[in-house]
């Protein structure tokens, strides 16, 4: 784009609010430039369905796409998280720089599919399968970023710190190796990175987790791109808080919040089991919950104490982990159902500002992705990104709703394929649903899995 583009959307989300013939010019950056209502519509590409802000895909592994619906049998031992993960490394075990492209290809076509406009990627996949490193050290983040660039969808990217294999610091096991960098490697890694950075493209730093990066280390980065991103998986499983427990004589939240400074520049990834000052101290850092809610039920990870939190004006987003699903209503209506099966009551999430649990849950996951990812996307405002989702105004699921329910029509009311038409920096990737590489991008996804199961590779 050489000029700015005008839209005039019949319906936009606007603000918490529906707004009818709403004029949006774009600068040539991807930024909408002015937004009028009522505006003159001559020369305008009319948008004739529900348009709102897409939302952030906050944690992502998009290496597991490979084994999505291929790790649900039995194992013979009492199966959890950590027979999961050993299923996991097995995969990753298969998976090179060329196949990482074209999974993470596919995979972000469905996330685009599925309503979000930006993914986080937590990328640990660093090393040649042997632990070696590849003559280009970014060389499986370059896959990444590459296939992103591909697809249309805005990335931030998050090469991640991993360095030991539990609380008490034992080395990577074999099967962890080619995860693994020390901080000085890790640094030279993240500045390599950053020269590929651009308007669809952040880089955050990630730690793995408090058993793979000790707490001094984390330390050590504060002042380390001070105004990135920063990512960590804690507190998704009973067995990590009762090492941490046993390590350190706290949880792990506490833990970290009591070491490290964290703020509104952080995402703690699930999360999941907090006690009642956790709560409150994550709430008050003003990080970002980055909830997971269809892996943590594959996972059989726990609920997330999800009022309690918002009630103490915590920061939500989601994000699709291992992605055994990919569709940004699924999570949300998971957030819902996750805290109705534990309460045994319905509307968990409503209140008494808003009412309505579709609203809520995503006017708070637009709220939490946007700092999580280092983008200025998340509303439809001047200085913002045009990062727009639309979606189709006779969807059966939407017909004759009050503007006041048509966000738990889009949420609750089944799986119809809703969205027409997807924006992503200003620019059109997805028409009628479609995207105009869909048929390559699936070509090679194919071979890759063809080649993982000819390989023996079965069960992931």
């Amino acid at each position: 784009m050489n000029k700015s583009s005008r839209y005039l959307i019949e319906k936009a989300y606007v603000e918490g609010r529906w707004q009818e013939n709403l004029l949006m010019e774009v600068d040539p950056a991807g930024l909408i430039l002015r937004l009028e209502e009522q505006g003159d519509a001559a020369g305008a590409e009319i948008i004739d369905g529900y348009a709102l802000p897409s939302l952030v895909n906050v944690h992502s592994h998009a290496f597991q796409r490979a084994m999505a619906g291929r790790a649900e049998y039995g194992s013979g031992r009492e199966d959890s998280f950590w027979t999961w993960r050993d299923v996991m490394y097995r995969c990753a075990a298969h998976i090179t720089a060329e196949g990482l492209y074209h999974i993470a290809r596919r995979l972000y076509l469905e996330l685009l599919q599925g309503g979000y406009g930006v993914v986080c990627e937590f990328h640990y996949l660093h090393h040649h399968p042997d632990g070696h490193s590849y003559g280009e050290s970014a060389e499986m983040s370059l896959a990444i970023i590459r296939a992103a660039r591909d697809v249309g969808i805005a990335l931030c990217h998050l090469p991640v710190l991993y360095m030991t294999g539990g609380f008490d610091r034992r080395a990577l096991s074999g099967s962890q190796s080619r995860f693994g960098h020390s901080p000085e490697s890790y640094r030279e890694l993240w500045q390599t990175l950053e020269k590929e950075c651009g308007p669809d493209m952040t880089l955050g730093l990630a730690f793995h987790s408090l058993r793979a990066v000790p707490v001094e280390v984390i330390r050590e980065f504060d002042d380390f791109a001070p105004n990135a991103p920063r990512h960590i998986h804690i507190a998704e499983q009973p067995a990590e808080v009762a090492d941490c427990l046993a390590h350190s004589g706290q949880r792990p939240v506490a833990y970290l919040m009591d070491h490290v400074t964290v703020d509104d520049k952080w995402c703690l990834v699930h999360a999941t089991h907090l006690d009642e000052r956790e709560i409150g101290m994550l709430a008050a850092s003003g990080a970002v919950a980055g909830l997971c809610p269809t892996t943590e039920a594959n996972l059989g990870d726990g609920l997330f104490p999800l009022e309690d939190f918002l009630a103490a004006g915590g920061r939500i987003a989601v994000g699709s982990d291992s992605h055994v699903c990919r569709e940004v209503r699924e999570e949300l209506r998971w957030l819902e159902y996750g805290r109705r099966l534990d309460t045994g009551r319905r509307a968990v999430t409503a209140s008494d500002r808003q009412p309505h649990c579709g609203t809520r849950l995503y006017d708070e996951c637009l709220d939490g992705g946007a700092p999580a990812s280092g983008f200025k996307t998340g509303r439809l405002a001047p200085g913002y990104r045009a990062d727009l989702v639309v979606l189709k105004q006779d969807s059966i699921g939407l017909v004759c709703l009050p503007d006041e329910q048509i966000l738990d029509g889009y949420i609750f009311n089944g799986n119809e394929a809703t969205i027409d038409r997807m924006m992503v920096g200003g620019r059109w990737v997805l028409r009628e649903g479609r995207h105009a590489k869909e048929e390559e991008i699936n070509t090679g996804f194919r071979q890759v899995m063809e080649g993982l199961l000819a390989n023996g590779n079965n069960h992931a």
